[in-house]
């Protein structure tokens, strides 16, 4: 099997090769600001909300950034004095924008209760018409844009923002595709962005072409089609959920080819009482992760994309596939204690929380 150029997969024993320190990742979604007022209403009488940058895409390539990877976003945003203070952050974090659009009319938002998961019925979206969903097929330049670069990156949100949105990503994955680039997918499934289209009409247009799959058994159901056991609710044991993720993961490779790896995350809150966090990856067998739980967390936006950054990060540097797996989860656990979207946590961070999850069996 072969990620692309200069990577391998081997076995489940080798590593991984992909270290080009030519090339760099490419991420390409909507950004958004993550408004994120208090239930108690206390916003509004003392004239205060958090404010946080936002998008999946663009999380995944500042955490990557802040690991030392070369990494560029690309998007659209409306050329405003909002829109620059937005391109100097992502210069200061080390994200290449040379690339980003300045068109259209306006940026997404979202309003999200404070310590309220994006899954929430509670959250507000606010972006039709942002710039990004206005994009058009034929109008970026894959070609240039897609040189020098080793990996490229797309979330399930963004095709579900515009029909149009469909087919451009579907152009950036038909050409990476021919330039032997590696691609991936985040399957993270948000109902309210899916009021007009059914994503099994539109998800497995793009999986065909990637590389990687990362997501789990509950979005693959919902985007792709994978059904699962019946026997699946949310008070199943961890060997049924495991089961499951093999058998959705087989599933997937069997229905796209060219996909490699598939990678599936399980986060289950238990109200006061805590949240557990493990994952999976599947090449040739299932393998797991180290579980970890925590009795209190502080912001669970952004763990996905960190997982996925963990992902990214492990194949440059040519972790074997379980080290891959063990970081991402990590990063991913350890990006539960940051208050914003993205994890100020450093590679070494992420590398002791793995070492004191070792420590304590």
């Amino acid at each position: 099997m072969c990620l692309c150029g200069s990577k391998k997969i081997m076995n489940q024993t080798e590593n991984i090769l992909f270290r080009d320190e030519t090339k760099k990742v490419l991420c390409f979604g909507e950004l958004l600001l993550r408004l994120c007022p208090d239930i108690s209403s206390a916003w509004l009488k003392q004239n205060n909300i958090s404010v946080y940058v936002a998008g999946a895409e663009a999380n995944a390539a500042t955490d990557l950034a802040l690991w030392g990877i070369p990494v560029s976003y690309l998007t659209a945003l409306p050329d405003n004095f909002l829109s620059k203070e937005l391109l100097e952050y992502f210069k200061s974090k080390n994200v290449n924008t040379s690339h980003i659009l300045l068109q259209g009319e306006r940026m997404g938002i979202y309003y999200l209760p404070k310590g309220a998961d994006v899954k929430n019925v509670s959250v507000i979206y606010d972006r039709k018409n942002s710039s990004v969903s206005q994009l058009q097929p034929n109008t970026i330049d894959w070609e240039n844009i897609l040189q020098n670069i080793s990996w490229l990156h797309v979330s399930a949100i963004t095709p579900a923002l515009s029909d149009s949105l469909v087919e451009v990503c579907k152009e950036a994955f038909e050409v990476a595709s021919k330039k032997n680039i590696t691609t991936s997918v985040d399957l993270n499934y948000r109902a309210k962005l899916w009021q007009d289209k059914n994503p099994t009409d539109v998800i497995p247009q793009l999986v065909q072409y990637c590389d990687i799959v990362m997501g789990n058994i509950w979005s693959a159901e919902k985007m792709l089609g994978i059904e699962l056991s019946e026997k699946i609710n949310q008070q199943c044991t961890k060997e049924i959920y495991l089961k499951q993720a093999e058998v959705t993961s087989k599933k997937i490779k069997e229905q796209f080819p060219k996909v490699k790896v598939v990678a599936n995350t399980f986060r289950f809150d238990h109200g006061e009482k805590g949240i557990n966090y493990y994952a999976t990856l599947h090449a040739e067998k299932l393998l797991i992760s180290k579980e970890y739980f925590a009795e209190k967390i502080v912001d669970k936006v952004g763990s996905g994309d960190c997982f996925m950054a963990g992902l990214i990060y492990s194949f440059f540097n040519g972790y074997s596939l379980q080290e891959t797996l063990e970081f991402a989860a990590a990063a991913a656990f350890t990006k539960l204690f940051v208050e914003s979207d993205i994890t100020t946590k450093t590679v070494d961070d992420v590398k002791k929380c793995i070492a004191d999850r070792e420590n304590k069996r």
